[in-house]
């Protein structure tokens, strides 16, 4: 029999970590279906995923008159939390054979806490001792005030998916506060083995902003780079994954036992329909790796991957895209900047929404 594409990318040295969750899918046996026949290491959730799953389902109905009592966003939490440790659960069995490398759930906390520091500090620690599973991550974006966040929640063992990358600079900030965080942790005498992170970059997003001011310019090359841009830039943060990961700091580091904080390409369904629904997927495969997929997604690469290391293809071509978007009078610095404040407000939008739709629920089962 023809292997399962997604279960080879695990021999490739990616990990496939499922982007959705809902109770049907925990109920039904779909999420156990996912992890045995197609690998599926992991999950992540976030607003919109959690009001999709409500808004689509009488599933929880029970659990909304059951917290009649509760205000709206503890209500969210409370089914939020109920899932995410289920998933947890059905996971457990992966985290530890495969020695805490795979088997993780993201919960995130609230978008509105994007640029306060100590907020994000309070509401991640509430989050993970509520979770109350090894293999939970706590999902903190990578804004400026996020950052400081993120580096003390690492010192704490607190493990945490840091979220909403969109640039290289961003990233190497990113990698920074990782190594601090660890660095910190360690001089307190605590271990450092089971901290685990990811820095989960945003593909897709960058494309269709870039392709935007591309299809608007008047360069001739501009339609040669069309659809360059995310996969250049998830490349070029891979060269710097591995040369952080060859320097002497973070040997000292691996030398206790710490795990590296790999890349995780987010955002993987295409949103131009001129391009292959798995183009993200495909251009993107390579060792030490995580990939999120949404589920329509994860269906057409089980049906049409060609899984290859490609993740280090065309590295001449990423390295020299950069100028040719600048002779576009496009910067990917200022894209990534604008692509952060709106990947915040798209995560706000959705968190305000799913809380009035909790609410308007209520009053529908309880009229």
């Amino acid at each position: 029999m023809p292997i399962n594409p997604l279960q080879e990318l695990r021999v490739l040295g990616q990990s496939v970590w499922l982007d959705f969750i809902d109770r049907d899918l925990l109920t039904s046996g779909g999420l156990d279906r996912l992890i045995e026949n197609d690998g599926v290491a992991g999950l992540t959730s976030n607003p919109t995923i959690f009001e999709r799953a409500i808004d689509g389902s009488g599933a929880y109905d029970d659990a909304i008159r059951a917290e009649a009592s509760a205000g709206t966003q503890a209500l969210y939490e409370a089914m939020a939390l109920q899932d995410v440790r289920s998933a947890a659960d059905r996971f457990a069995p992966l985290y530890r054979t495969s020695d805490a490398r795979d088997g993780y759930v993201s919960l995130e906390v609230s978008p509105h806490l994007a640029q306060d520091t100590n907020a994000t500090i309070q509401e991640a620690r509430r989050l993970w001792t509520a979770f109350d599973r090894p293999n939970a991550m706590i999902k903190v974006p990578a804004t400026s005030a996020g950052l400081p966040a993120i580096r003390r929640l690492l010192a704490e063992g607190i493990n945490v998916n840091v979220t909403l990358l969109f640039g290289l600079d961003r990233y190497r900030e990113v990698v920074e506060t990782f190594l601090d965080g660890l660095e910190s942790r360690a001089a307190s005498g605590k271990p450092v083995g089971r901290v685990a992170s990811v820095a989960s970059f945003f593909v897709s997003r960058i494309d269709t902003l870039v392709d935007h001011l591309l299809d608007a310019s008047a360069n001739e090359t501009a339609r040669v780079i069309r659809g360059q841009a995310a996969i250049a830039s998830a490349r070029l943060a891979y060269q710097h994954y591995k040369q952080w990961t060859a320097t002497p700091r973070w040997r000292a580091l691996q030398e206790r036992g710490a795990r590296p904080q790999r890349l995780l390409w987010a955002s993987t369904s295409t949103k131009d329909p001129t391009y292959s629904d798995i183009k993200y997927i495909e251009a993107l495969i390579g060792p030490d790796t995580v990939v999120t997929i949404p589920p329509d997604t994860l269906s057409a690469y089980r049906e049409q991957g060609r899984p290859a290391r490609r993740l280090e293809s065309d590295l001449l071509e990423a390295v020299a895209l950069p100028d040719a978007l600048d002779r576009c009078n496009i910067r990917l610095d200022a894209i990534a900047a604008q692509l952060e404040r709106e990947g915040v407000r798209k995560f706000v939008e959705p968190f305000d929404a799913l809380l009035a739709l909790l609410e308007r629920r209520r009053r529908e089962l309880h009229s």
